[in-house]
């Protein structure tokens, strides 16, 4: 056989000649939208427990809870780590598309910042 071959399987599994170190898997990257995914939920977290104080109807409100965000972010070097990784793997706007907050494009600008001054 010469050239390309297409081999429809309709969404089940195909083996042939299985030699040597060859193994059969689907493979992704997992950990990258699993810690993305992660971080999202823990600031969004934070943001429902910080709109208890500040109010998320006026624009200071929702600055002062991302100031407060990122205080609580940065004080804390596991979570800082984990959304590090996080905007390493997928990005500020990747991580503004998970969260569902009135403060979150506060928070994202606040972030991207944060990250700029932590050198990553």
């Amino acid at each position: 056989m010469s050239g390309d071959r297409n081999i429809n399987t309709g969404g089940g599994n195909y083996n042939e000649n299985i030699k040597g170190d060859y193994i059969q898997g689907n493979y992704y990257a997992a950990g990258k939208n699993q810690s993305l995914a992660d971080a999202a939920a823990e600031i969004q977290a934070l943001l429902e427990q910080l709109e208890k104080t500040y109010s998320t109807g006026t624009t200071k409100g929702k600055m002062m809870i991302a100031t407060e965000a990122i205080e609580q972010i940065d004080s804390h070097p596991k979570l800082t780590s984990r959304v590090l990784s996080a905007l390493k793997a997928g990005g500020t706007s990747a991580l503004d598309s998970l969260l569902d907050h009135p403060a979150a494009s506060f928070v994202i600008r606040a972030l991207e910042d944060w990250q700029q001054s932590k050198g990553d």
